[in-house]
């Protein structure tokens, strides 16, 4: 299994549990502070078969038709090219595999008022930026 944007790597100790001693679970993270957690929380977990590769979504470091699911959660929406995130996704899932996308979506323009909502959190919308 391979979790996109796994973060502090806690889906991907659940799922090597499932998988069992015959399985892997892959972690894929961009930045090396996660990874850095992550591996932190499989040493203290004792789960051998779970695995943090550095990498982009849009480019994962695995050889094609390796996995039989792919999870997701909240990831995708991040990236600036989904339709690869996709390629990419199905290129590794082995014929029959899965994917599995929790994520945001919008189903209609944002308010103005939304959209100034960003890093500065309310400070836009409360005229104080």
């Amino acid at each position: 299994m391979l979790d996109l944007g796994s973060g502090a790597g806690l889906d991907v100790l659940l799922s090597a549990k499932r998988v069992g001693t015959y399985g892997k679970a892959y972690g894929l993270d961009m930045t090396d502070e996660m990874l850095a957690v992550a591996k932190e929380n499989k040493a203290r977990s004792g789960i051998s078969n779970a695995e943090f590769l550095k990498g982009h979504i849009e480019a994962i470091p695995l050889i094609d038709n390796a996995i039989d699911v792919i999870i997701s959660n909240c990831v995708i929406n991040l990236s600036g090219d989904k339709d690869k995130v996709l390629q990419e996704g199905y290129r590794v899932l082995k014929p029959g595999g899965r994917l599995a996308i929790s994520d945001i979506v919008l189903t209609r323009v944002l308010p103005l008022r939304t959209k100034k909502y960003n890093s500065l959190g309310r400070l836009h919308s409360w005229g104080i930026a």
